[in-house]
């Protein structure tokens, strides 16, 4: 007669000894690509304005889009200027303008002030840009802004 263990004595036990495991965990993997997703997702919008402006809001439509990325030309409230997110002296405004439009194959040049700027100092430079070969220029505004119409809308 045999015992009660019987015909298990070959058999071994599953997960247990020696033998190496051949599938693959991948659940930490997809854990870990969704973080950085959602991390993406987060920061992506913040890498697009360089500058902290408060624009005026205004009922106008958005510009189409161009092959090109125009020109940033931004006047903070403090009333620096910058050329996308690099300051430039008022004095030499010009003459770095001239030198980004030799390069560039566009004419077009975005101007974002701030609010509280001076009407005068955004004349002033978007004279410099008529001087520096930008001719095709656009004002970001923020949208929602008041309106002239009758009705109000």
């Amino acid at each position: 007669m045999q015992s009660g263990s019987g015909g298990r004595r070959g058999r071994r036990r599953r997960g247990g000894g020696s033998q190496p495991m051949s599938e693959i965990n991948v659940t930490p993997f997809v854990d870990v690509m969704l973080v950085l997703l959602i991390i993406f997702m987060v920061a992506a919008p913040l890498l697009t304005a360089g500058v902290p402006i408060e624009l005026p809001e205004t009922a106008a439509g958005p510009l189409p889009d161009e092959q090109e990325e125009p020109l940033a030309v931004t006047i903070a409230a403090d009333g620096t200027v910058l050329i996308q997110s690099t300051e430039v002296a008022r004095e030499e405004l010009v003459t770095r303008l001239q030198a980004i439009a030799a390069e560039r194959t566009t004419d077009k040049v975005f101007l974002r002030a701030d609010g509280i700027v001076p009407y005068a100092q955004v004349m002033e430079v978007m004279g410099a840009l008529n001087a520096g070969g930008f001719r095709n220029l656009g004002l970001v505004t923020d949208a929602g802004g008041p309106t002239l119409d009758a009705d109000g809308q």
